[in-house]
């Protein structure tokens, strides 16, 4: 077993390489503003000891400026904290860094376009508000929260939806070719990643059935986070074969301010009446054809029914706003409809968005109002924990409630400096009573959670800055369906597989931060 890790911690995630690339190119533009920073202290103390007083105070006054104005912003003290002791410290590399990361949501032209698009899009789902009525009388909590997505991200809760929950990644895969199969119309393929590889090949091959009798394809996917797994003539290979293909934000040398937000959606819908989402991408880790890190452990849902609706609007969205140089689509009702469907199933579902082009952090609130509204237990999976004061303390004030408060993390890391920080936020909770469990056979790549047996969560965002702040996600809601307690089943599961770190951080020596993780803490936000 130890000759296996030993293998696995030899290689590298995709996403995990995706995102170390990303950091890569973070941290030469990074070195470039510390050496400046030097640069500037030298000239300072060597060549302009007359002046060094009026550059050091008008240095003071930009920096306390810029200082200002973000302690007036709206952003969680989290997020403005390193930044307000960066900049005031060191204020070329500060300013530099702050211009290159922290300001999120891309140029004021990328915002119009989504606005834009949205404009179009989002009024052409249908309100629900018979649904949302029906389920603020019978689960008042639960449907508070859906009055919340609904009000804030446009995306409408329904009822006429059957939901099937995957424990495993694989099965999903499995599911999905086979729907993919029966496409008539079109298909839908959004991806945060994309391995030109075995698991992909077997998607690719139907995709091209399909496309040889008419149905149209469609493949959207993020260039950092697919760089180096798929050859830079993807798109023409796609093209070639009659599949259509667009790229997020195409990484070019350079500074671009765009870079820092990616696209970390995963959806899949088939001719508007069947939808995937979930955590994993299309890569052979996430099925475990290959074990980077021991065993994988991702989940996924498929939609059918009307709810399908908001994944079709989700994937449209990013399609025709992505870049002012493609042709937008001229007609989104060919893919946005009602058709007869009778569902089995009566629970609710409310497949969301959230996007960094706004100031509302969809991901982050409902997460926290589910954490508020949990009377018995809420349990959590997640790659990564790297949180806000906010959720911390929601966290925290949950647990001194009485509710039972779980959170799951891998076992087996997939980046050692991630997950050092993620150890970090341990003490802070099961002080307080939160349990922390560690999946011991690999790395837990799932998001998910659930609260008091009545309501759930599955998609892509992860207990992280990144994830809740810079990227573009979606998730489903889940009220009142057999897959709220199929997830809670599986999260019982899992935990027996897991090691219980509670009592080792609250007691023993791993409960104190050591400098390194204190600093690391510090700058969690920025990375």
């Amino acid at each position: 077993m130890s000759r296996k890790v030993g293998i696995y911690m030899k290689q590298d995630t995709l996403e995990g390489k995706a995102k170390t690339k990303n950091g890569v190119k973070r941290l030469c533009f990074s070195i470039i503003c510390i050496l400046l920073e030097v640069v500037f202290i030298i000239t300072i103390v060597t060549r302009l000891n007359e002046y060094a007083e009026i550059i050091n105070l008008f240095t003071r006054i930009l920096s306390g400026i810029l200082v200002l104005g973000l302690y007036a912003s709206d952003k969680t003290s989290s997020m403005k904290m390193p930044w307000v002791i960066l900049i005031l410290i060191f204020p070329i590399m500060g300013v530099g860094l702050y211009l290159l990361i922290g300001l999120n949501g891309g140029t004021h032209k990328m915002r119009e376009r989504y606005a834009e698009i949205d404009s179009k899009l989002l009024p052409m789902l249908s309100d629900n508000q018979e649904c949302l009525s029906r389920i603020n009388e019978t689960i008042p909590k639960a449907g508070n929260i859906a009055s919340y997505i609904q009000r804030n991200s446009q995306y409408p809760i329904y009822q006429n939806t059957d939901v099937m929950y995957f424990d495993e990644a694989v099965k999903g895969l499995e599911t999905q070719l086979e729907d993919l199969a029966k496409a008539q119309k079109f298909i839908f393929m959004e991806y945060h990643a994309i391995e030109d590889a075995e698991a992909w090949h077997k998607i690719q091959k139907i995709l091209e059935e399909r496309v040889k009798v008419g149905v149209e394809v469609r493949i959207f996917y993020d260039d950092m986070g697919s760089i180096g797994f798929i050859n830079t003539d993807f798109v023409k290979k796609m093209e070639c074969v009659g599949i259509h293909c667009r790229v997020f934000n195409p990484f070019v040398p350079g500074l671009n301010l765009f870079l820092n937000n990616r696209d970390h959606r995963k959806i899949t819908v088939i001719d508007g009446k069947v939808g995937f989402t979930g955590g994993y991408n299309l890569a052979n880790e996430y099925f475990n054809y290959t074990h980077p890190y021991g065993q994988w452990k991702d989940t996924g849902i498929r939609l059918e029914g009307d709810a399908v609706q908001s994944l079709t609007v989700t994937f449209l969205e990013m399609w025709n706003a992505v870049s002012d140089k493609d042709a937008n689509d001229p007609d989104f009702g060919k893919y946005i409809f009602h058709y007869d469907y009778k569902a089995q199933q009566t629970g609710f579902i409310q497949p969301y968005a959230d996007s960094p082009m706004d100031n509302e952090q969809v991901g982050e609130e409902v997460y926290i109002s589910m954490i508020n509204k949990a009377e018995k237990y809420c349990w959590f999976m997640t790659p990564y924990l790297i949180i806000t004061d906010e959720m911390t303390h929601a966290l925290c004030l949950a647990a001194k409630r009485g509710v039972d408060v779980r959170i799951i993390t891998p076992g087996i890391p997939d980046k050692k400096f991630i997950y050092n920080i993620t150890r970090s936020f341990y003490h802070g909770l099961v002080k307080h009573g939160v349990h922390v469990y560690e999946w011991t056979p690999g790395f837990c790549h799932a998001k998910m959670s659930v609260v008091d047996d009545c309501m759930a969560t599955c998609g892509t965002i992860n207990l992280d800055y990144r994830s809740l702040y810079h990227h573009f996600e979606n998730g489903c809601f889940m009220i009142d369906c057999q897959s709220v307690l199929d997830i809670k089943s599986d999260l019982i599961k899992t935990m027996g597989e897991c090691r219980d770190v509670t009592e080792q951080y609250c007691t023993g020596r791993s409960a104190y931060l050591r400098l390194g993780q204190l600093f690391m803490r510090l700058f969690a936000g920025l990375l």
